[in-house]
């Protein structure tokens, strides 16, 4: 009996081991408290760098003014080791790419590109894709590529992002009158070549060929001595051979070429100037029985449409390869040579050759053709004639380049 109620009697209990016990049933829950804390700070905080990529900031201040301060105080109570798992979390304000995209940091951000520079319109001028060629502006001043125009000029294009435009102007007499032959120096060389009983045209082109140039390019003296001597090499039975004599194989190139133009021309036009004689240039094209032109081609000529370097041009091959066969003038031929860009044959500077001297010119286009010897001829004429563009489907540097779709013709350009 004594023994049972002995159990049932409240035994004492030691105050010390009361509140540890105490401390350690309360501990648990403490712990869980600052966990949520802490989770609930670097929730708001990775939520308010998250949005803050974005750019809303408004949201940033809502999640950052969620973040209860004072659950910072709690943490002397809490045992040090769950304090250091705060530095795992850091990574999140990297996750802040300019787009706010949210996969993840950039390796190497980029700084914002400016908007680009307006056009005089008022639009804006989007800049050059990345891998496209830049203008020509930048590779100079501070290196910035330089900006596309939004729209295009009439007859312009744009080839690999440099723009092109082309424009038409007047062409000037090839022959101003500081290249034009005085008539007493005309006078003289003509007395001269026929005393020597040789050609003009040989003697003037030899002149020429040596660089002298103007309005009197020789003496009286030196042309007598310069005539004998052709007359003394043979030149009246053999000119070629003469040449070629007086000054070696290139000298007697330029010297034939040289004679070729001259009697294409003729002296009256190296004295009053060929944009003086081009109704009388025309004239003579048209009857020479050597030149084939298609019908709207000679109205062509007719009417005065066409270029005086062209008629010159025309008339000097017929002298060198004795026959040539013209495909297109002005009418005809296409408007644009390509998207763009208007043909120089719908302003007269322009001429298809599509057979010399009875060949034609599609497939005669290699080394030792006739085209070869067209063209070479062609870059031989003097500087006042010299074209900008000589197409085939051989190049020899200058204003000659190859083009595929010039297999049956020579287009010559001015």
């Amino acid at each position: 009996m004594l023994a049972a109620m002995s159990r049932l009697r409240p035994s004492r209990r030691d105050p010390a081991t009361e509140s540890q016990r105490r401390s350690r049933a309360g501990f648990p829950a403490l712990s869980l408290a600052f966990l949520f804390a802490v989770g609930a700070s670097f929730g708001g905080a990775y939520g308010a760098s998250a949005e803050d990529g974005v750019g809303t900031t408004g949201t940033t201040t809502e999640a950052t003014t969620t973040v209860d301060t004072p659950t910072v105080t709690e943490s002397p109570t809490v045992d040090t080791p769950t304090v250091t798992a705060s530095p795992t979390l850091e990574p999140a304000p990297a996750y802040e790419p300019g787009g706010g995209s949210g996969q993840g940091p950039s390796p190497n951000p980029e700084p914002p590109t400016p908007d680009p520079p307006g056009s005089p319109s008022g639009s804006s001028v989007a800049p050059p894709t990345s891998g496209s060629a830049a203008g020509p502006s930048s590779a100079g001043g501070n290196g910035a590529s330089a900006s596309v125009p939004s729209v295009l000029a009439p007859a312009s294009n744009v080839a690999e992002g440099y723009a092109t435009s082309w424009l038409h102007g007047v062409l000037p007499d090839p022959t101003p009158p500081a290249r034009r032959l005085a008539p007493a120096y005309a006078r003289l060389l003509q007395q001269t070549a026929r005393r020597a009983k040789v050609d003009w045209a040989l003697l003037h082109a030899v002149v020429r060929a040596r660089g002298h140039d103007g309005r009197m390019p020789s003496s009286p003296a030196a042309l007598h001595r310069l005539a004998r001597e052709l007359r003394r090499l043979g030149a009246r039975a053999d000119a070629k051979r003469a040449v070629v004599r007086l000054g070696g194989a290139e000298f007697g190139q330029r010297v034939l070429a040289l004679r070729n133009y001259n009697r294409a021309v003729g002296l009256k036009a190296l004295v009053t100037g060929l944009e003086r004689a081009k109704p009388s240039l025309e004239r003579r094209l048209l009857r020479d029985r050597r030149v084939q032109i298609y019908t709207a081609g000679r109205a062509d000529l007719a009417s005065g449409r066409i270029d005086v370097r062209v008629t010159v041009l025309i008339r000097y091959l017929a002298v060198s390869f004795h026959q040539v066969t013209v495909s297109s003038l002005l009418s005809g031929h296409r408007l644009f040579a390509r998207p763009g860009v208007v043909s120089a044959h719908i302003y007269g500077h322009a001429v298809d050759v599509s057979a010399l001297g009875g060949l034609p010119i599609g497939g005669n286009q290699g080394p030792g053709s006739v085209t070869e010897a067209a063209v070479e001829r062609i870059l031989r004429l003097p500087a006042e004639l010299q074209p900008r563009q000589v197409i085939s489907l051989l190049g020899f540097g200058g204003p000659s380049f190859a083009l595929a779709d010039h297999f049956d013709h020579i287009h010559i350009g001015y």
